[in-house]
């Protein structure tokens, strides 16, 4: 974990502004005159999101990063934990892209029904009026022949095949694939491979690791020392410390080469568990102080952190990379549209919405910790992208059941399971006496979702019972609820 260098006040400083430097002086990110000495001269660290980042371009985009990243080559560093978590992760981001456009036609059909119930909606309300102020069966009528579904269909055909031919050229333009990644012919990664040559970290022994996922976890996440702490919620504490064992790293091999001055950290992501987030009057997100002091004073080194659009305008400016102005612009919709998938929910997730999004990184298994479920049978069903529904209600109705908090950028959830109101809350509900004797109250008054059914038929007994209760316990505390408001 690093020894911490003693301080020494300098001839020129007094020692409290030389111990707390990295918090008094200005922000140098976007200054390019203290950019220009870290790319012409420094050890540079993209983070793993940054070579990610290389499969979510387009190929013009992509093409134009690799020959920026050609122009500072020699002084790339990769740090063993972005090669691993880069390497395994290619997949997970070709599978996202692949999955997205696959579904991407089928998700169109909601819109479509929207505004199908719309227009018959429209449609009632004039019928409303022509009978009630005219008794007009003959406009009514006209009206029922010129607006009907068949019309409707006939009238969006032109524009459903043309938002279809999008996808379709967005699917066929995809360059590398699924089977690319799996077979051993991703064209990616041999380009990556030879930006480093050997200049790649050497992998630390499983102790070295034991000890620095537990004082990840164990202090510095608690206490919220960055980088990383925002990880804390990943399915395992190894998943969680990944930053942290990257800083080690990186700190670890400019301490041992001694001579290295500079080094400039690319980030992909500009989270607060790395940069200090600021007023609205007081510009972008800076890196958080802490940081640049621990690694001067480990190092002797002086670090700059920069986020991947900053990094790569910084190439083009400084050593003349051809790198156009929309390609910066993609740079920052990918980091956006990334980020946002990761963190950002406007609003309550709902049944709409529930069947299509990913659920944050790991709020599912904490879910299925809280709701005390052991089965590997519920357990892939959390895991897996085929029962997103179910996810989704179990995050939720273990928070609002208060078994859990929600983690961080976890959205509220307003999903049920169980209903036991008259009508069903959706077509394809159906009465719960499908389930054995006794697993929820009047099942023959009782609605339960078809996702639901699909994951108690296959749940052992254990967890079967678990899941039912849970359900059973939300279904009171909202009629509980209910109740209040009405008295």
């Amino acid at each position: 974990m690093g020894v911490y260098v003693t301080e020494r006040a300098s001839s020129q400083h007094p020692l409290l502004l030389e111990r707390y430097q990295a918090w008094i002086e200005p922000d140098r990110t976007g200054v390019a005159a203290e950019f220009e000495p870290f790319l012409t001269s420094g050890l540079i660290v993209l983070d793993t999101n940054v070579l990610l980042d290389l499969y979510r371009y387009t190929p013009q985009a992509r093409g134009q990063i690799l020959d920026a990243l050609q122009l500072v080559s020699p002084r790339l560093w990769l740090p063993h934990q972005v090669g691993l978590e880069f390497v395994k992760g290619r997949w997970g981001v070709v599978a996202d892209r692949t999955d997205q456009l696959r579904k991407a036609k089928s998700q169109l059909d909601p819109h479509f029904r929207d505004a199908w119930r719309n227009v018959q909606q429209a449609l009632r309300s004039v019928h409303a009026l022509l009978g009630r102020f005219a008794a007009d069966e003959v406009g009514q009528a006209e009206l029922d022949k010129f607006i009907n579904a068949p019309g409707f269909d006939e009238l969006i055909r032109p524009w459903r095949e043309a938002l279809g031919k999008q996808i379709d050229a967005l699917r066929n333009a995809q360059d590398v694939m699924l089977n690319d990644i799996v077979s051993g012919t991703d064209p990616i990664l041999p380009q990556v491979a030879a930006l480093y040559g050997d200049r790649v970290g050497p992998r630390p022994t499983e102790e070295e690791i034991q000890q620095l996922v537990e004082h990840a976890v164990g202090y510095r996440y608690p206490n919220k020392i960055p980088p990383g702490f925002r990880d804390m919620s990943k399915d395992t504490p190894l998943l969680a410390a990944g930053d942290y064992l990257l800083w080690e790293q990186v700190i670890t091999h400019v301490g041992q080469a001694g001579a290295q001055e500079r080094v400039l950290i690319v980030s992909g992501d500009v989270k607060d568990d790395w940069y200090e987030p600021r007023g609205i009057d007081s510009g972008s997100p800076r890196p958080w102080p802490p940081l640049i002091q621990e690694f001067r004073s480990r190092t002797h080194a002086d670090l700059l952190v920069v986020d991947s659009k900053s990094f790569f305008q910084g190439v083009a400016d400084v050593l003349d990379a051809k790198i156009t102005p929309s390609t910066v612009e993609e740079i920052s919709r990918t980091t956006e549209a990334r980020d946002k998938a990761k963190d950002e929910f406007k609003g309550p997730v709902i049944a709409e919405d529930a069947a299509a999004l990913p659920p944050p990184e790991g709020a599912a298994l904490a879910a299925y910790r809280a709701a005390h479920l052991s089965s590997s049978v519920i357990r892939n069903a959390v895991t897996s992208s085929n029962h997103r529904m179910f996810q989704w209600w179990l995050i939720g109705a273990t928070e609002e059941c208060g078994l859990r908090e929600r983690g961080p950028g976890e959205p509220s959830v307003d999903l049920i399971a169980l209903s036991a109101d008259k009508l069903p809350p959706a077509p394809n509900w159906i009465l719960a006496n499908v389930l054995r004797h006794g697993e929820v109250p009047t099942p023959s008054t009782t609605w339960i979702a078809p996702w639901m059914v699909q994951v108690i038929n296959m749940s052992p007994r254990a967890d079967r019972a678990s899941v039912l209760r849970l359900a059973r316990r939300q279904l009171a505390n909202r009629a509980e609820g209910d109740s209040s408001v009405g008295g």
